[in-house]
C-alpha cells in the first residue's frame, strides 16, 4: 500500500471514527434519558452518514465521476437558491444549468484554464436573454438575483471539483484527493464547532439582524478547534507543515463563517428557514454547503500561490 493509500484511508478512516461515536453517544442519550429530545440531532447524524458516504464513493471514483458528483450538487443548489429568492425561472433555466454544463465540462477534460470564459459569458447571458424576453420591469434586481445564484452556487463552489485538475496537487501527499477531503473535513468540522462553541459559550451576536445565534463565542471557539484539527491534518494531505496549517485553519474558520452568515442574510431576506428539504435535519443542500462557498476559492487560490 502506497504512502498516498495510506494518508488517504486514514483520513476517510477518522471521518467514519467520529461519525461512529456520534452514534453511539446518541443512541446512548436516547435509552438514559428518553424525554431528551433529540430526533434534530438523530436526523442530522442519519444523514452525515448519507453525505459522508457518497461523498466517499464519488471521491474514489473515476475523476470524472468526481467532477459529476460536484456538477449535481451545484445544479442542486442553484435549484434551491433560485426557487428560494423566486428568481426569473425561465432565466435561470437557459442560463443557470448550460454554465453548470460548460463549467464541470472543462474541469473533467481539463480545460481549467479556460474555466474563465463561463463566469464571462455568464455575465453577459443573464442580462441579455432577460432583455430578449422583454424583460424590463425589475431588470436589474433580476439581474442581480440570477447572477448572484449562478456565482455562489456554481462558480465558487466549483472550485472544489478544481482541485481534482489542478496540476500543483501531485506533489501533495494524499494527491488531489487528500486536498479535497482536507478542505471539506475542515469545513464541515468548523460548521460543527462554531455550532457546539456557540452553545456552550456564545454570549454577543456579531450580526443580531442576520442571524442571532453566530456570536463571538461561537466564532473564536470554532476558528481555534479548526485550525488546530488542520494542523494535525496539514503534514497527512498536503504539502505544509502544521505552522502554516494553523494559518489555512484560521481563514478557513473565519471564511466558513462568513460563508454561512452570507446564506443567512439572503434567507432573512426571503423569510426562510431553510434552503431545502432535501437533507433531514440539516435542511437543503445549500444550507449544508454555505461555508463551502467561501472555504473553497479560499484554500483553492492559496494553494496555487503556496503549494507548488
Amino acid at each position: 500500500m502506497s504512502s498516498l493509500a495510506i494518508n488517504l484511508r486514514f483520513a476517510l478512516g477518522g471521518i467514519y471514527v467520529v461519525l461512529t461515536a456520534a452514534t453511539v453517544i446518541d443512541l446512548s442519550l436516547r435509552r438514559l434519558k428518553p424525554r431528551l429530545d433529540l430526533r434534530e440531532v438523530t436526523l442530522r447524524i442519519r444523514s452525515w452518514w448519507v453525505m459522508a458516504i457518497i461523498f466517499t464513493v464519488a471521491l474514489l471514483a473515476h475523476p470524472a465521476v468526481s467532477v459529476g458528483f460536484f456538477a449535481l450538487v451545484s445544479g442542486l443548489a442553484v435549484h434551491e437558491y433560485l426557487r428560494m429568492e423566486d428568481a426569473e425561472g425561465r432565466t435561470a433555466g437557459l442560463v443557470a444549468y448550460p454554465a453548470i454544463a460548460a463549467q464541470y465540462s472543462l474541469v473533467a477534460t481539463g480545460g481549467l484554464e479556460y474555466v474563465m470564459l463561463v463566469p464571462l459569458v455568464t455575465t453577459l447571458a443573464v442580462p441579455a436573454t432577460l432583455a430578449l424576453r422583454g424583460r424590463t420591469e425589475g431588470f436589474a434586481s433580476a439581474t442581480g438575483t440570477v447572477l448572484l445564484g449562478i456565482f455562489l452556487t456554481v462558480f465558487a463552489v466549483g472550485h472544489v471539483a478544481f482541485l481534482l485538475v489542478l496540476p500543483e496537487a501531485a506533489i501533495a501527499p494524499a494527491g488531489a484527493a487528500g486536498l479535497l477531503v482536507y478542505l471539506v473535513v475542515l469545513t464541515q468540522a468548523n460548521d460543527v464547532a462554531q455550532f457546539l462553541w456557540g452553545k456552550a459559550i456564545g454570549r454577543r451576536p456579531i450580526a443580531p439582524m442576520v442571524s442571532p445565534n453566530k456570536t463571538v463565542g461561537g466564532l473564536v471557539g470554532g476558528v481555534t478547534t479548526t485550525a488546530f484539527v488542520s494542523a494535525a491534518l496539514s503534514p497527512l494531505l498536503t504539502p505544509f507543515g502544521w505552522v502554516v496549517g494553523i494559518a489555512i485553519g484560521v481563514g478557513i474558520g473565519i471564511a466558513g463563517f462568513v460563508g454561512d452568515l452570507t446564506i443567512s442574510a439572503a434567507k432573512r431576506d426571503v423569510g426562510v428557514k431553510d434552503t431545502g428539504s432535501l437533507l433531514p435535519g440539516h435542511g437543503g443542500v445549500l444550507d449544508r454547503i454555505d461555508s463551502l462557498i467561501f472555504t473553497a476559492p479560499l484554500f483553492f487560490h492559496l494553494y496555487r500561490l503556496f503549494g507548488g
